[in-house]
């Protein structure tokens, strides 16, 4: 009976130390004060306001789509983030990019998968710079009944392996299964404020779990 005790014993300290590196598995991306882990241009188009990250211009029109991007790269991974996107002109997008990469040519683009966010492509999956089509989205109407528009929401990216998940706002959007072999499935993480637009996105609380 005492070998059996202690051996219970045993197992619930560890099963408790399972339960708290999961619970303590999130990474902050971002520490509110300073760019450290992030690159791209944090002299005119990204700034940290209020432990924000914001992107974008309100009087200006943005000129080109530009991304301000993790310097290291992530696979399968549960990524949390609040998001606001506000504008007055043009074409009002943004976006974050994943298992993505920096282009060369032009070098403030980049390729990969998208969790979009804008008019008609609110929690939707595109893939930039790549095949450039959406490649699955949500009902339009339903959407809109989920979604704080001009507001913060709670954006939820999960991929494991092949599959990938969106959430807005603890509501499904996305469930997609790649099938395109050649497609790789690892990359950076990016901020989009797209260009062609009197537009201001706002980036906060971004924390990643990631998943082996």
């Amino acid at each position: 009976m005492g070998r059996f005790l202690l051996s219970l014993s045993l197992l619930l300290i560890l099963l408790m130390a399972c339960n708290n590196k999961t619970a303590t598995g999130n990474t902050s991306l971002f520490n509110g004060k300073t760019f450290s882990g992030w690159e791209g241009d944090t002299l005119s188009t990204w700034r940290i306001i209020n432990e924000t990250i914001i992107g974008g211009s309100l009087d200006e029109t943005v000129p080109h789509n530009d991304f301000l991007c993790t310097k290291r790269s992530y696979t399968n991974f549960i990524l949390k983030l609040k998001i606001k996107l506000t504008g007055h002109e043009g074409f009002i997008n943004s976006g974050i990019q994943f298992r993505s990469k920096r282009l060369s040519d032009p070098p403030y683009e980049m390729t990969g998968y998208q969790a979009d966010w804008g008019n008609y492509y609110w929690a939707s999956l595109y893939d930039e710079s790549r095949r450039n089509k959406t490649l699955m989205a949500p009902d339009s109407l339903e959407v809109l009944g989920w979604i704080n528009v001009n507001d913060w929401n709670d954006y939820e990216i999960r991929t494991e392996d092949r599959r990938i998940r969106l959430y807005i706002n603890g509501h499904k959007t996305v469930d997609y299964i790649e099938k395109d072999l050649d497609i790789p499935q690892e990359g950076l993480i990016g901020l989009q404020i797209h260009g062609d637009g009197k537009a201001l996105v706002a980036f906060k609380d971004i924390f990643i779990e990631e998943l082996e």
